[in-house]
């Protein structure tokens, strides 16, 4: 019944949001076609403040055709500017991603997040880029690419979300590219900040703190967040998070520009393990006690610093962007051994756990050029080097307790990766089209070497290592074609590839092996496409999609009962994207100004495996629809009000498709609100989240069903100064 809810929700939701958009266009128009300006002007532009490659730029729905030293023409891009609605509070991604199509949200209540990408598994992010500041944030891109850290929303600036063609302009993923845009100092003022302070239901906390100014040549920016809660769970579901940031800014708002950066983030939390439907011994059923634990010992802890330094400079006929950065990451965890799927640990395996500690230390550099050329500078081209190197020691240990810190050592193995990838590509404007061709080339290292492999040794066999390299070409091109002044017609093909990850390498369990044949799994995927301005205030973007993903790794059991890692899958996801925007103003002018944002989008997915094992079945977390909808009211900077939903399909939390991981439909709607007291330098936020109170959830781990949050509340508050 959950299902045939969602589908008329969803529908109902839909076919309002889309008709009022048309009724208040043809009211805005009254009731005539409206006259357009005669040049080639995609959206209605606004200004932002030295947050880019230069000094400014074009906000939007989309990205500009040409941003800095990168070339955005005849791809899908999706900008999501977080000033165009109420602060959002605690990371809530749900909110975060609301107007971003494509992307999959796999719920979780630690601060960790998991988001995938149009079928792909959303596990931390792994087949996305993710960056921040266009710098990759994941542990290591390659041997281990899951993003454990993500900045806290409050220092977003915006979100540009590029699909597709994102693999030749940040790497080889096939997921896209989720670049998060920090804020730099504020040029206009020599001082100032703010500090908020917030709580809510379940010993909610999260208090966020910021300087930032210019005075002279020199701006300056920091903050301090910090955010605990006992979580939704009856025990052990608790996390503390800290993180600061320093940065430094020099001629911020000069043709060449050096930004400094020092940050750390440091995070713990329990691991409460998963529920399940069954009953019997030791069963933690869903039904009985969505927050009961059926892990009380398991923890997670993450240490990351980084520093980075940018330099941007502008050239008479382009720009030129060099980075360079230092991060390291410790990433711990402990988890009692026994169990299964929402079963507690028992027997004697529950006695003991296992410790395992992995190391990140990663150093890259990366310079970007563009130029214009040719008649009235019409023409772009861009090209980029990236050098990139990383050490990850990983140990695993078994300890004597279930809550036991160390212990004796199972495995130990050192792993490293060097990364040299080349870049090119260039924007031609004939007439009312464009086309980009491109090229990327891989150069890629990795080596796993295992030291100590006590599972191996046992069997007679030696520790085992794997030393791989890889130059893989990847092409794209992309192609627009202007209909009529403020839309186009868009499409791009690209290749992308998946690297063999860490464990992929050298397997750590003695009875299984890899092939001697085993190589990188390749996609290729295309998409065309219509967006534009159809009328003043009312934005729309519609395209179709296919990704063909090949050569995807799992095991195969052999004869001698043992398996071995090999190519085996072949998925192909193909859908349809849609999103409308309808900005309305209803009152007022200048500060006072009141206006209302509409917006809806959608997600239909149809997305199989085609050969392997699994031929026939579903991709996890891979719904046929996936629906986001809201109202944005504004009065001024004074004034937000936001309800947002999200309407999603049924799906499946395994590849396999097995009856007990299947993810019911769901529809959750959040209520947030901002509002600037009048005379006063406070600002309070306040919000409810899930409104109706949806008991559901959308993420299943291989211990259980993880539970997501039912009906919950905040309130804050920030003095500005």
């Amino acid at each position: 019944m959950s299902f045939f809810r969602s589908i008329s929700s969803l529908y109902r939701a839909f076919t309002v949001i889309v008709g009022v958009c048309i009724g208040l266009t043809g009211e805005a128009a009254g009731g005539q076609a409206p006259t357009l300006p005669t040049s080639p002007v995609l959206l209605p532009p606004f200004l932002a403040e030295a947050e880019s490659e230069s000094d400014h730029y074009i906000q939007g729905p989309f990205l500009p055709d040409v941003q800095g030293a990168r070339i955005n023409a005849g791809k899908k891009t999706t900008l999501i500017d977080f000033d165009g609605q109420p602060r959002i509070n605690g990371n809530s991604y749900r909110q975060a991603l609301a107007q971003a199509p494509g992307l999959i949200l796999s719920e979780e209540t630690t601060p960790l997040v998991s988001i995938g990408y149009r079928g792909l598994e959303p596990h931390r992010a792994q087949f996305t880029q993710v960056l921040k500041d266009g710098i990759p944030i994941h542990a290591d891109p390659f041997g281990y690419p899951e993003a454990y850290y993500t900045p806290p929303l409050d220092t977003v600036d915006r979100v540009e979300f590029t699909r597709g063609g994102a693999g030749l302009l940040y790497g080889p993923q096939p997921g896209g590219a989720l670049n998060y845009v920090t804020h730099r100092p504020r040029t206009d003022r020599p001082f100032s900040g703010s500090s908020l302070h917030t709580a809510g239901n379940d010993g909610y906390y999260s208090t966020f703190s910021h300087i930032d100014g210019t005075r002279g040549r020199m701006g300056y920016y920091g903050y301090l967040n910090h955010r605990r809660s006992d979580g939704i769970r009856s025990a052990n579901s608790d996390y503390t998070l800290t993180a600061w940031l320093g940065r430094l800014a020099f001629d911020a708002t000069t043709e060449s520009r050096w930004l400094l950066s020092l940050e750390t983030y440091e995070e713990e939390h329990g691991e409460p393990g998963g529920l399940t439907f069954a009953t019997g011994p030791g069963a933690a059923n869903y039904h009985v006690d969505r927050r009961a634990p059926s892990r009380r010992f398991d923890r997670f802890s993450l240490d990351r610093k980084g520093a980075s330094l940018t330099w941007e400079r502008d050239l008479p006929n382009g720009t030129l962007t060099w980075r360079t950065w230092g991060i390291g990451y410790v990433r711990a965890s402990r988890r009692q051994t026994g169990g299964g799927f929402g079963f507690l640990p028992a027997g004697e395996a529950a006695r003991t756990n296992t410790i395992e500690r992995q190391s990140f230390t990663s150093s890259g550099t990366e310079g970007r050029f563009r130029r214009d050329w040719g008649p009235a500078r019409s023409h772009a081209f861009s090209a980029g080097a990236q050098l990139f190197r990383s050490t990850s020691p990983r140990t695993d240990s078994r300890g004597a307790a279930p809550d036991a810190t160390s212990g004796a050592l199972l495995a130990k193995s050192s792993r490293d990766v060097l990364y040299a990838p080349v870049f090119v590509e260039n924007l031609f404007r004939l007439g009312r089209h464009t086309l980009t061709p491109g090229l990327r080339l891989e150069n890629l290292r990795q080596r796993v070497r295992e030291t100590v492999n006590v599972a191996r040794s046992t069997a007679g066999l030696a520790p085992a290592s794997r030393d791989t390299r890889d130059t893989v070409p990847l092409f794209g091109l992309a192609a627009t074609r202007d209909f009529g002044p403020r839309s186009q017609w868009y499409g791009n093909v690209s290749q992308s590839f998946r690297p063999v990850v860490f464990t992929q390498a050298v397997p750590g369990a003695a009875n299984q092996i890899v092939n001697r044949d085993l190589a990188e799994a390749r996609a290729l995927q295309w998409e065309f496409g219509f967006r534009g301005e159809l009328t003043p205030g009312l934005v729309v973007d519609a395209s179709a999609f296919h990704l063909a993903f090949d050569n995807q790794i799992g095991a195969v059991t052999l004869t001698d009962g043992r398996s071995s890692l090999a190519n085996v899958g072949r998925a192909v996801h193909r859908g349809f994207e849609v999103s409308l925007r309808r900005d309305i103003p209803l009152h007022g002018s200048g500060r006072n100004a009141g206006s209302l944002g509409l917006y809806a989008n959608a997600l239909l997915l149809h997305a199989r495996f085609t050969e392997g094992a699994l031929a026939g079945r579903t991709p996890q977390s891979a719904p046929p629809h996936l629906v986001r909808t809201g109202i944005l009211y504004h009065r001024g900077a004074g004034l937000k009000i936001g309800l947002t939903g999200t309407l999603t399909a049924a799906a499946f939390g395994d590849d396999s498709n097995s009856e007990p991981r299947r993810i019911p439909a769901h529809a959750i709607w959040d209520l947030t609100a901002e509002w600037r007291l009048p005379g006063a330098p406070v600002r309070l936020i306040s919000g409810i989240n899930n409104v109706f109170d949806e008991d559901y959830y959308n993420r299943i781990r291989s211990d259980g069903i993880d539970p997501a949050p039912r009906r919950n509340a905040y309130l804050g508050a920030a003095w500005e100064f």
